[in-house]
């Protein structure tokens, strides 16, 4: 379980997000988070064999393949739970610094392998929904963030 300041630590350092399994449709939920993270001042490097753009960027076969040209901070996992174990592998080979598997996508080996790496790791969450809610964008909609502060969380540099 990872707290609300291990993720505002990931949500800050972590500019550069390999997304794998992004969609080019708009309608789908890896096109939303992408987009909203490209939005925040995020770097998005799509990772879709079946892609060649999306959002406005290179698609690539593979983490590594990505990690090729840009330093990948994120492996964010659009994928079935039993796909995660080599994607965290990769994620380990390129030195990223962390592993993010968004909602339902939940592996507990994978994970472990990652933490022995030195990778921080968070599991059935999504990035866009826990950047909303801790840097000050579900709160103006009413939306319980479970997050209790005097003082308005610091917006990030973008």
């Amino acid at each position: 379980m990872s707290t609300i300041s291990e993720l505002r630590h990931i949500l800050g350092t972590c500019r550069t997000i390999a997304v794998v399994g992004l969609s080019p449709q708009w309608h789908r939920p890896s096109f939303f988070a992408a987009k909203y993270m490209q939005a925040h001042g995020y770097r998005i490097v799509p990772v879709n064999p079946m892609a060649s753009e999306i959002l406005g960027e290179r698609s690539y076969p593979s983490v590594t393949a990505a990690a090729a040209d840009h330093r990948i901070d994120m492996v964010d996992c659009f994928r079935k739970s039993e796909d995660i174990p080599p994607l965290a592998e990769e994620a380990i080979a390129i030195g990223a610094k962390c592993l993010w598997l968004q909602l339902g996508v939940v592996n507990e080996e994978a994970a472990a392998r990652a933490r022995a790496a030195g990778l921080a790791v968070v599991m059935d969450r999504c990035v866009k929904i826990e950047h909303a809610r801790l840097f000050g964008g579900l709160n103006w909609a009413g939306v319980n963030t479970r997050v209790i502060s005097a003082k308005r969380p610091q917006q990030l540099p973008y």
